[in-house]
C-alpha cells in the first residue's frame, strides 16, 4: 500500500461521545488524551503524504432505535428484536447537533464526512451501509477517486471498525487495519473481531 494514488484512509467514529478523555456518553476503554493525540498525529501524517481522509460519523436522531431510552422499561446492553434483527441497546450517544457527535479530527485533515446511523429505525455499525441496506455513499465516493486500498482505524474495533472492514472487503477493497490506532469495547470482543477481520482477508498492522 505504498502508493497514495489508489489508497484512502478511513477514520471510524473518532467522536467525543466515544472517548474517555471527553467523558463521552459511551466511552471506549483506552481513549484518553494520548490515544486522541496519536490518532490525530498519524492522520495528519497521512494527509501530508497525500492520502484522502474519510471520516465516518455516527449521527443519530434523538429517538434512535439503538438507544435504550427509545424502548419502554429497557436498560443499556439489553437486546431487543427489530425488523433488521436483534439490537443491542446503548445509552443515547452521538445525537445530531450535540457536541458529543463532533468528529475530533481537525477539519483541515478531513476530505469527506460519511454519516451513519442517521435513520431512526436502523442500526448502522458500518461506514458503507446500515442494517436496512441503506448505502451511505462511501463506496461510490471511493470508486470516483479510483481507490483500491483502504487503511482503517478508529472506534470501536469490535463494532463499527469491524463492520466497516468486513464490508470494505466484501466490496472488493484491499484493507489494512491499524490496530494501534483502534480501541475496542471488550477484550474478548476485540480479539474475536480481529480474528474475524484477518480471516476475511484484512492485513492487521499492530
Amino acid at each position: 500500500m505504498s502508493s497514495n494514488k489508489f489508497t484512502a484512509i478511513i477514520v471510524v467514529d473518532f467522536q467525543g461521545d466515544f472517548t474517555e478523555h471527553l467523558k463521552g456518553a459511551l466511552p471506549v476503554p483506552g481513549t484518553g488524551k494520548d490515544y486522541l493525540d496519536a490518532v490525530i498525529a498519524r492522520t495528519r501524517d497521512y494527509k501530508l503524504r497525500g492520502f484522502p481522509i474519510m471520516a465516518t460519523r455516527d449521527y443519530h436522531p434523538a429517538d434512535h432505535i439503538s438507544f435504550f431510552t427509545s424502548h419502554t422499561g429497557a436498560k443499556p446492553l439489553d437486546v431487543v428484536p427489530t425488523s433488521a434483527g436483534e439490537q443491542v441497546l446503548w445509552p443515547p450517544h452521538c445525537v445530531q447537533g450535540t457536541a458529543g457527535a463532533d468528529i475530533l479530527l481537525p477539519a483541515d485533515l478531513i476530505t469527506a464526512v460519511i454519516d451513519t446511523g442517521n435513520r431512526k429505525n436502523f442500526e448502522s455499525y458500518s461506514g458503507f451501509r446500515d442494517d436496512g441496506g441503506h448505502d451511505t455513499g462511501l463506496k461510490s465516493l471511493l470508486e470516483q477517486m479510483r481507490v483500491k486500498n483502504l487503511i482503517i482505524y478508529g472506534l470501536a474495533t469490535d463494532y463499527c471498525v469491524q463492520a466497516t472492514v468486513l464490508h470494505a472487503l466484501e466490496e472488493g477493497f484491499s484493507v489494512t487495519l491499524v490496530l494501534s490506532l483502534s480501541r475496542g469495547i471488550t477484550e474478548d470482543g476485540t480479539a474475536a473481531a480481529v480474528k474475524r477481520m484477518k480471516s476475511a482477508g484484512a492485513i492487521i498492522e499492530e
